[in-house]
């Protein structure tokens, strides 16, 4: 490690704001500070109404609120979560109408699939709403839940390692699902089923620029994507990773080498689209996925989320940390 990434590090870990050496692929750094550290594995992070955060980690199988100032409240072991690799608690959306119904959204891996369920903070057990979500052995479990601007619910699904669910429509697996707070399929839907779009390999990041949703997807050895999603459209996997002249399949609007992006959580934040990357950093994209990685020296981000106190909030698997773009 050099000097100024010693230096950078030992500021992150004391809460400071780093000022980031520019890279020949940097679009705009950021100023990060550390709020809270010491996790296991934070995967999702939404915000309650008075602006508190509340996040999951993964293989500890918990939810947590978190406030600007850093303190973390456990507020809820969650049951009948599975843990392998990428299995575990992942997503979490709060309830547009959380004032009034306390209502949590959580995904999470079982012994036998992946599922919606509703939780409410002191209860000791969850509501299923959307089961049979496939999930793998180890990987490809998808995991990312958001309210649409529709009032919906979306969910990005992994193909559970078997890219034949992500070209069949009565699969769960390989999607973006689209379904009401109850679970079921959301009136204009394009097949009349839980369905929104096909042909995906393993979602992991949801947001919308207006009412235009984007998505990014985990490819297998050739490139990772950014999507730009419209109703009943396929989107290739398995049989186009990145673009492709196969008639019916929409190709991405960015891709990039897998061992550049790996990407996770998308948000929508100042004008610009940020993506986490599992291969460290952040990338900072406009809708035609032009931009670039900004390097922050947090490692892997897993999520990626614009803030209600103006920040943009970014989770690693380790820790919470706050960052203001240019």
């Amino acid at each position: 490690m050099t000097a100024l990434r010693s230096i950078g590090a030992l500021a992150l870990a004391a809460g400071l704001a780093v000022p980031v050496t520019a890279h020949a692929q940097d679009v705009g750094a950021l100023a990060v500070r550390t709020i809270a550290s010491g996790f296991n594995q934070a995967w999702s992070i939404d915000f309650l109404p008075d602006g508190t955060g509340i996040f999951t980690q993964k293989d500890a199988k918990t939810v947590s609120t978190i406030t600007k100032d850093g303190k973390v409240t456990k507020v809820g072991d969650i049951p009948g979560v599975s843990v392998t690799k990428e299995a575990g608690l992942l997503g979490i959306a709060v309830s547009p109408a959380y004032a009034t119904d306390k209502t949590l959204f959580l995904y999470h891996t079982t012994g036998s699939d992946n599922r919606i369920v509703t939780w409410k903070i002191g209860d000791s057990t969850t509501k299923p709403i959307v089961t049979g979500i496939p999930r793998g052995s180890q990987y490809h479990h998808g995991g990312r839940i958001k309210f649409g601007p529709d009032g919906f619910l979306y969910a990005g699904t992994g193909d559970g390692q078997n890219g034949g669910n992500a070209q069949n429509k009565n699969s769960l697996g390989g999607k973006v699902l689209r379904v009401t707070k109850d679970g079921k399929a959301a009136p204009g839907n394009p097949f009349n089923s839980l369905v929104y779009s096909y042909g995906h390999r393993n979602v992991q990041g949801l947001t919308w620029v207006g009412t235009q949703l984007y998505v990014s997807d985990i490819g297998a050895s050739k490139v990772d994507e950014l999507n730009k999603i419209d109703a009943g459209k396929n989107y290739g996997w398995p049989t186009c990773e990145g673009s492709c002249s196969t008639s019916g399949m929409t190709n991405p609007v960015k891709q990039w080498p897998t061992s550049q992006a790996t990407p996770s959580g998308l948000t929508t934040y100042k004008g610009s689209l940020y993506m986490a990357s599992l291969k460290g950093g952040t990338f900072k994209l406009n809708t035609s996925g032009a931009g670039g990685k900004i390097y922050t020296n947090l490692g892997r981000t897993r999520d990626e989320v614009a803030g209600p106190d103006g920040s943009l909030w970014i989770i690693t698997p380790g820790g919470v940390h706050l960052a203001d773009g240019n």
